[in-house]
């Protein structure tokens, strides 16, 4: 299985942080939060990777490189500017080959051990979502998990659990989005109206690094480790 790490995004709420410094290359734990999700995914035995630029690129082509000094392959897809996280997706699909694939935001910070996702069957046009318990931020969550592993729309004031960001895809999940700015959100959707998605509910660690102050705070606790 190939891994693709989205890398593109502009970091607006950690500035001024991100004025410089592209969000995935910000440090935590003594090293960028790129580099957590190449370690992890070469562990789990996943050393095929792409990773699209767009803001500040050239710095995380550099920290990249051809992934090496990982023992990995890394392949870059640049943006000529952001182009959110389903037209990222399909502006990379190229390298991402015909079988379901890995896809990890670049501004998480987690635990979660991908050996286990990769051997994840998926269903044919859909995907396999991980979703997380609620962090303070987002109380409601995204989505409701159902007893079968199917995701269901969570109902309006209904709590439910929040995606992680990590998630398989199978290629035909894009099938019809141009490759331009595209949101994620309305493909889930018409995925779950489908019956196209599945999901599960991881319970180790998970931070979402959209603040600086929650940036400084992952890295105390992993600092106080």
């Amino acid at each position: 299985m190939k891994a693709m790490i989205l890398a593109a995004g502009l970091g607006t709420r950690m500035r001024p942080l991100t004025d410089h410094t592209p969000k995935p290359l910000l440090p935590v734990g003594g090293k960028p939060l790129l580099g957590w999700h190449i370690e992890r995914l070469v562990a789990a035995g996943i050393r095929e990777m792409v990773v699209n630029t767009a803001h500040l690129g050239e710095q995380i082509a550099d920290y990249c490189g051809d992934g090496g000094a990982w023992g990995a392959a890394i392949a870059l897809s640049p943006e000529p500017e952001p182009l959110e996280t389903a037209g990222g997706i399909v502006r990379a699909l190229p390298l991402l080959g015909e079988e379901p694939f890995l896809v990890v935001n670049g501004d998480v910070w987690t635990d979660y051990p991908f050996a286990g996702l990769a051997a994840r069957p998926v269903a044919a046009g859909g995907a396999h979502l991980v979703l997380v318990d609620n962090p303070v931020q987002h109380p409601l969550g995204d989505f409701q998990l159902a007893g079968d592993g199917r995701l269901r729309a969570r109902p309006p004031h209904s709590a439910g659990l929040t995606f992680s960001g990590i998630a398989v895809y199978d290629p035909g999940f894009f099938d019809g989005v141009p490759d331009r700015k595209a949101p994620l959100r309305p493909l889930m959707d018409s995925g779950i109206a489908a019956g196209r998605l599945s999901g599960e509910h991881y319970r180790g660690q998970w931070d979402d690094i959209g603040t600086p102050e929650r940036l400084a705070a992952l890295d105390a606790r992993l600092g106080a480790a």
